[in-house]
């Protein structure tokens, strides 16, 4: 009877540990996923690119820096 138990016990600390790994594999490949997907999103955030997105398909250019000016809100 004893015998039977600790081959239980075993039977269920190793399906556990068979779930831990895959669970553990899964982690490490949404990580990667996760990763990828930040790059991807850098990449199409990049200034310079929307720029040239805008100036293609809508003709923008940049503003002057000297031709900008501020109001103050305040009182």
């Amino acid at each position: 009877m004893l015998l039977a138990g600790v081959v239980f016990v075993n039977l269920a600390v190793l399906r556990l540990n068979l779930r831990l790994d895959s669970a553990t594999h899964a982690r490490s490949k949404l990580r990667a996923e996760n990763a990828t997907l930040q790059s991807q999103l850098s990449a199409a955030l990049a200034s310079h690119r929307i720029q040239a997105l805008a100036h293609e398909q809508d003709g923008l250019i940049q503003a002057d820096p000297s031709s900008i000016g501020y109001i103050n809100l305040g009182k």
